[in-house]
């Protein structure tokens, strides 16, 4: 049985759960923090349920792609992108935004994945890959953090947006 790896981080940002939650679903972040581009699918904009989205690009010196089904949807509190398509065995990532009684809001991510080839595709996702992964997940909450918190959210979402 393959090893299931779980990566899990959270931040709290100043701002509108529905501005934080949309910000998250904006493919333009994305991309800007993974650098691998949308190219079938959904490939601008927001994603909503059922969307699918491939990535493309290059990623840790190789050719990677990762083919991804929007489900769960449940704004502006939940959402989980799955894996349909790509280098992993399994691939599921879960996006949960809390409202906190200050006024901020939580977001928490978790991740889980697990990889092909047994014991190696282990030692690459112990060694390799939990820790990329995990600091991507750090850099995007950083990222959706700055942008919600001034007037750049404007640049991503709708003027109707809180």
């Amino acid at each position: 049985m393959a090893r299931l790896f779980t990566l899990q981080h959270e931040t709290t940002v100043h701002a509108p759960i529905e501005r934080c939650f949309l910000l998250s679903t904006s493919l333009a972040i994305v991309q800007r923090e993974l650098h691998m581009r949308p190219v079938r699918g959904r490939t601008s904009g927001l994603v909503v349920n059922g969307d699918t989205v491939r990535w493309q690009g290059w990623h840790l010196g190789l050719p990677q792609y990762h083919e991804s089904l929007i489900e769960d949807f449940q704004a502006p509190f939940f959402f989980r992108d799955r894996m349909i398509a790509g280098r992993f065995a399994t691939f599921e990532h879960d996006h949960a935004f809390f409202q906190q009684p200050s006024g901020a809001v939580l977001l928490h991510d978790e991740l889980r994945f697990t990889m092909p080839l047994g014991w190696a595709g282990a030692l690459v996702g112990q060694w390799i890959l939990s820790p990329d992964i995990h600091a991507l997940m750090r850099r995007r909450f950083a990222l959706i953090r700055k942008i919600a918190e001034s007037d750049e959210w404007k640049q991503y979402l709708p003027a109707t947006t809180p």
